[in-house]
């Protein structure tokens, strides 16, 4: 195997482990709702995910760890997947909250700035926002 293919299939796993996390978070409350299905097939797309790997995440989506994240960038980019996941009802619930303060200690935030990172993205999550704006408004830059 080259390096390349080395790289490609660690890219690959870090994706099959990022939708296996959007997918549990999405279904904690419950059935997928008609929003977190659309939300979900964007990031199918996005995530390079085929129609087989859908398939066994949908059926076992604790199946694959969370992968830590080396940049602050890349944190905040799977928390901001998330919120748009948990946002896609408009509301994020106990176990929500509980899930994704454990994801983003995973991701590798520290549990002080991920309860900070998260209560600052709960209050102003309501809006449309991309990721730029996202890291403006919580001060990383």
């Amino acid at each position: 195997m080259s390096i390349i293919d080395l790289f490609e299939s660690s890219i690959h796993r870090n994706n099959m482990a990022h939708f296996s996390a959007l997918v549990n978070i999405a279904l904690v409350d419950g059935e997928l709702n008609t929003n977190e299905k659309d939300i979900i097939s964007r990031f199918v797309k996005k995530l390079d995910i085929n129609e087989e790997e859908y398939k066994e995440v949908i059926k076992n989506p604790s199946k694959y760890p969370v992968i830590p994240q080396n940049t602050i960038d890349e944190r905040l980019e799977r928390l901001l997947d998330l919120f748009k996941i948990i946002f896609s009802d408009h509301n994020i619930d106990d176990q929500e909250s509980n899930l994704i303060l454990r994801y983003a200690i995973q991701l590798g935030f520290k549990e002080e700035d991920a309860k900070s990172i998260i209560s600052k993205s709960t209050k102003v999550f309501s809006a449309n926002i991309d990721f730029e704006a996202y890291k403006k408004i919580l001060s990383i830059v």
